[in-house]
């Protein structure tokens, strides 16, 4: 953990923590790391101009939809996920709701692998407000983090065998299962969710997909020979789309 400073009691609470196992570091606020950075691969070593751009939300105004609206809401989502693709491995998307980080892929080869990658962990985080996962009759003392993996795998489904067993265990009644309709049809509540890309999107693909996570807010760079294409796609399913201007690859 690098922080400038801690109180006391809050350095006390995080030295009982992980077994007293947690690296605490404390950095001058006053640092600046230089504007170049070094990779050192095989022998070689690579330089480069450090990202330092600060994503604010002049970023979000060049909006090329013909849905033009971006409330105070929607440019702070869109903020916060462009500043965690910043930070992730490229390709790298991510998707953000009310300020916070639902769902990000980083690391593919494909952007609509990333779309596809993070918008799993989209659906997962809104399935977890379905009745049935809410409901879900666990025994009495069981753990929190045990209760949170339990309705993470009720939604996703995919038991193993002797998983299935282990998992039953822990209900005093053992759940119907979450089917696939019932995921479908609870997931067409979603909306007002923002995506955010490091790099343009090269095909509709990726907003095909996107549509079906309650994607109404998109900020990319730009810059692709499909730019028209990706707009015209926006437009079918009512999404506002800004082009930033700004390539965030991270590798």
């Amino acid at each position: 953990i690098v922080a400038p400073s801690y109180t006391s009691e809050a350095l006390e609470i995080l030295k009982s923590k992980k077994g007293g196992n947690f690296i605490i570091l404390e950095a001058p606020l006053d640092y600046h790391p230089g504007d170049i950075e070094y990779r050192e691969v095989y022998g070689m070593t690579f330089s480069q101009k450090r990202n330092d751009v600060v994503i604010t939300k002049d970023h979000m105004k060049d909006v090329v939809t013909t849905i033009k609206t971006l409330d105070d809401g929607a440019v702070r989502d869109l903020i916060v996920a462009s500043i965690c693709v910043k930070y992730t491995q490229s390709n790298s998307v991510g998707f953000a709701k009310d300020g916070m980080m639902v769902g990000v892929g980083a690391g593919q080869q494909s952007r609509v692998d990333c779309v596809k990658l993070a918008g799993r962990k989209v659906a997962t985080w809104y399935l977890r407000q379905h009745p049935k996962v809410l409901g879900l009759p666990f025994r009495q003392g069981s753990k929190r983090q045990d209760r949170v993996n339990a309705r993470v795998r009720y939604i996703e489904g995919d038991f193993t065998a002797e998983e299935k067993v282990r998992w039953e265990s822990q209900f005093d009644v053992v759940p119907e299962p979450l089917t696939e309709a019932e995921k479908n049809e609870f997931l067409k509540g979603s909306s007002g969710v923002a995506i955010s890309s490091d790099a343009f999107f090269p095909f509709r693909d990726s907003i095909d997909h996107a549509s079906k996570l309650g994607v109404s807010f998109v900020a990319q760079p730009g810059g692709s020979v499909q730019d028209k294409q990706i707009t015209e796609a926006c437009d079918e399913y009512g999404m506002a789309m800004c082009f930033t201007g700004t390539r965030l690859f991270h590798h």
